[in-house]
């Protein structure tokens, strides 16, 4: 690991979501848990770097706080830097950060809308390799009969996420970065 790796943990109602963010402020890797080291695994290997908590990430935990207080597009111009060995992952990744808070889609629907109707898998599996949760937002991605599937922070986080989001929630979430 060559360079560093900027992290912080912010305390949210379903548990602490902890952000590593690059040197230029791009997103690596975000998720539901408490501990840095459970996300540089999800980093490429070209992208990782020594975690140094920062208790502030300025424009990244605004945006999660802005997002877990209701302003649900807060999250959506965050930059996000995430490689894989493949097209269709990428492009896969930026279309579903277009798909809208409270209006989740399917596995067929996500592949449709990523170009490629029949490849449902690649799909799933651009879901499974997300590591910028919430940036990213995978939790909006449901099976074909409308179930949760899978979610790599557990089916409760994903489900209070999708909970948030619906349009017709009252908003009130008070989060504290640690």
């Amino acid at each position: 690991m060559s360079s560093i790796i900027d992290s912080t943990v912010v305390d949210t109602p379903i548990g602490p979501f902890t952000v590593l963010v690059g040197p230029d402020g791009t997103v690596r890797a975000s998720g539901f848990t408490a501990d840095p080291a459970n996300l540089l695994p999800l980093v490429h290997p070209r992208l990782r770097g020594e975690p140094r908590h920062r208790p502030d990430l300025g424009p990244v935990t605004a945006a999660v706080a802005s997002y877990l207080g209701g302003d649900l597009a807060a999250i959506d111009d965050v930059p996000v830097e995430q490689h894989t060995g493949g097209a269709f992952m990428s492009h896969a990744w930026q279309v579903l950060r277009n798909v809208e808070p409270g209006v989740p889609v399917t596995y067929t629907e996500y592949a449709t809308l990523a170009g490629s109707p029949t490849a449902v898998r690649a799909a799933a599996a651009a879901c499974a390799r997300n590591a910028a949760a919430l940036f990213v937002p995978c939790h909006r991605v449901l099976r074909t009969d409308g179930t949760l599937g899978g979610y790599r922070w557990g089916l409760p986080v994903k489900r209070w996420l999708l909970d948030h989001e619906r349009l017709d929630q009252p908003r009130s979430v008070t989060v504290a970065c640690t």
